[in-house]
């Protein structure tokens, strides 16, 4: 077993070990008690590996919109939860994921539950665990419960060190 990058990474490492029927609701609660709005709102870390992040969101009352879809804030959480995960696990303990730009499109009518995909490159591994300070865009793909992509997302993340 490789040496943590992070304290993140280690809780993550450990999470992963479980079989996948307790792997997804431990590493939710995980989450959602180190970022409080991702209870809120409901989402579920279907899966985080260095350079994969799945998590999904259930259409429920309390996360849909005046025409019963989920609202595009709760859409726009679960890209960021998904590429903000997946950086957090990758960059040093000495540094601090930071969102620097989010741009969606809303193209169609979303319809159902909402799943966000989120992937890095070996070369943007490499970048994030070699450099104190950096960005990067994440690519996330967001699909609704047809399999559809109706929101087309750019996350670009930096990352800075905690100390300044």
């Amino acid at each position: 077993m490789a040496k943590p990058i992070n304290q993140l990474d280690a809780i993550v490492s450990q999470i992963n070990r479980l079989p996948r029927i307790a792997r997804v609701p431990v590493m939710s609660m995980f989450f959602h008690k180190a970022v409080k709005f991702t209870g809120t709102a409901g989402i579920e870390v279907e899966e985080l590996t260095y350079n994969r992040c799945v998590v999904s969101l259930k259409n429920k009352k309390k996360v849909q919109n005046h025409i019963g879809s989920v609202h595009a804030v709760a859409s726009t959480l679960i890209a960021e939860s998904a590429t903000g995960f997946m950086v957090g696990i990758n960059i040093p303990e000495t540094s601090v994921p930071v969102i620097k730009t989010m741009k969606l499109d809303f193209v169609k009518r979303a319809k159902g539950d909402m799943r966000a995909e989120a992937t890095l490159t070996q070369e943007q591994i490499d970048m994030m665990r070699t450099q104190e300070k950096g960005e990067t865009s994440v690519k996330v793909v967001i699909t609704d419960g047809e399999g559809k992509e109706p929101i087309l997302a750019e996350m670009i993340w930096a990352w800075t060190p905690k100390k300044r």
